[in-house]
């Protein structure tokens, strides 16, 4: 995992965003958001697990469709299986010693 401050690799609307095997985030005082970083572990793992070029595939594909289903960016984006998965467990600091292999699949909407 490294991690690299930068405002202006990150998207608007966003404080992070993972690229295998990177974590940028929008500035260095983010490195000590341990939640944040945890989420974005998750990601890494994900992206990991899927071999990386596939993870972004399924990633744009499932956000598209989810696009469709709600009309809303903010709930596609929230909803789709990854997000879910790392929003819902980036409380837990252990996840990630005991997640399951593809256990995204579990948060599919």
């Amino acid at each position: 995992m490294i991690v690299i401050a930068s405002k202006y690799l990150i998207p608007k609307g966003y404080t992070a965003i993972t690229l295998f095997p990177f974590i940028f985030i929008k500035d260095e005082s983010m490195k000590n958001n341990i939640l944040l970083i945890n989420h974005e572990r998750i990601h890494l793992r994900q992206q990991a697990e899927l071999l990386i070029i596939p993870f972004y595939i399924w990633y744009v594909i499932e956000y598209f469709i989810l696009l469709l289903v709600y009309h809303n960016k903010t709930q596609a984006y929230r909803n789709i299986s990854f997000e879910r998965e790392a929003y819902n467990n980036e409380h837990n600091l252990n996840y990630l010693k005991n997640r399951t292999f593809w256990k995204f699949l579990k948060f599919l909407a």
